[in-house]
């Protein structure tokens, strides 16, 4: 069997000549006779591996001198308890509530101090992006905290929130390298890779530098701490070294596909198709608002869960994987990350079509 479309949320479709260079040099890499799978941590050689995957995102996004980039373990959900324990110094945060990853790193926040809902779009299961060019965000507030893109519904903050001069914190886990950013927005951006980027099992956290500090709350453990990782380069313990790899080999595909503003042009392209058939179809709609949907998570329905289920069914007989929504919402998702080529999602349109002719009254 050849490869499937695979429009899985994560672990996600990765660019297939990444893997096959992953794959020659699985037993040997570059002639050192092992692989970047059983080699030190300490060694030269994985040193030259991490600070080329470093000094490739910096290019990348245009990372200021001042952040510092952490390669760390645990995924996007330890970051929810990482924040707070490192930057409520006034044990007061504010957080945006736009689905189910914000909701609970909200709800960890609450363990550390007073965690403050200043938005939310619950009331319309997080269908659109509530808006924030006003909010009322006490002055003591340490930060305000967004999740930018939301896998499960759909959504993504297309303007950053006006944080009133309070540092924004974001998790960038579902639109991590899909367009182009601009770093100094944030203090903290981070997001696991096993989307858009790599292998489950790291977590990128790019952080002011001004942020990391001595100052955690107390019982922090030494594990959690940025400083601690910033001042070992990532390497206090073993990191997740082949991810970071693999992660390394997807800056480049990404660099020689042209950078950022290449990959938005790529990705608005392929978005572009899958909802304009949703806004034609007369069996399939989308669920988001229009001006906030996603360009990587693309969620519809066909407001029949029976006709859904077979939908998904036939869909996974012809090659396209992973289409069944999250367990929380039903329906269907489509992701489409950077690796999705374009002509993955023509063809799902085209089966799409075919399944509406088929069972359309």
């Amino acid at each position: 069997m050849g490869r499937i479309y695979n429009f899985s949320a994560g672990p996600a479709v990765l660019p297939e000549e990444v893997l096959k260079e992953a794959a020659e040099e699985m037993l040997d890499y570059r002639g050192c006779g092992m692989s970047v799978m059983e080699m030190s941590h300490r060694s030269k050689v994985y040193d030259g591996i991490i600070k080329e995957a470093e000094k490739d995102l910096r290019e990348l996004m245009n990372i200021p001198d001042n952040y510092k980039v952490l390669f760390l373990q645990g995924g996007a959900s330890q970051q929810f308890a990482m924040i707070p324990m490192n930057l409520m110094k006034n044990k007061k945060a504010g957080y945006i509530v736009t689905g189910q990853w914000a909701k609970k790193a909200y709800q960890e926040a609450k363990i550390y101090g007073e965690a403050i809902e200043l938005a939310s779009s619950a009331d319309k299961t997080f269908s659109y992006i509530p808006d924030c060019s006003d909010l009322d965000i006490p002055e003591d507030c340490d930060y305000v905290y967004i999740c930018e893109n939301n896998t499960i519904y759909g959504t993504k903050f297309k303007t950053l929130p006006d944080t009133k001069g309070h540092t924004l914190v974001a998790d960038v886990s579902s639109c991590f390298l899909s367009e182009p950013v601009d770093v100094s927005k944030y203090g903290v951006i981070y997001g696991g890779v096993q989307k858009n980027i790599g292998p489950a099992g790291v977590v990128i956290v790019i952080i002011r530098e001004d942020l990391i500090t001595e100052d955690t709350l107390p019982g922090t453990p030494t594990m959690l701490k940025y400083k601690i990782h910033a001042d070992n380069d990532s390497l206090y313990n073993t990191p997740p070294a082949y991810g970071i790899y693999i992660c390394g080999k997807v800056f480049k595909w990404i660099k020689k596909m042209g950078g950022l503003t290449a990959m938005k042009e790529h990705n608005e392209k392929k978005a572009k198709i899958l909802y304009d058939f949703l806004d034609e179809s007369r069996l399939f709609k989308g669920t988001v608002v229009k001006e906030d949907r996603s360009l990587m998570n693309v969620p519809f329905v066909t407001g029949n869960e029976e006709l859904d289920a077979k939908f998904v069914a036939e869909a996974k007989k012809a090659g396209f994987e992973n289409l069944k929504g999250h367990r929380s919402v039903g329906g269907m998702r489509a992701s489409i990350y950077n690796a999705m080529p374009v002509e993955g999602v023509e063809k799902l349109v085209e089966f799409m079509r075919k399944f509406e002719k088929e069972n359309a009254e």
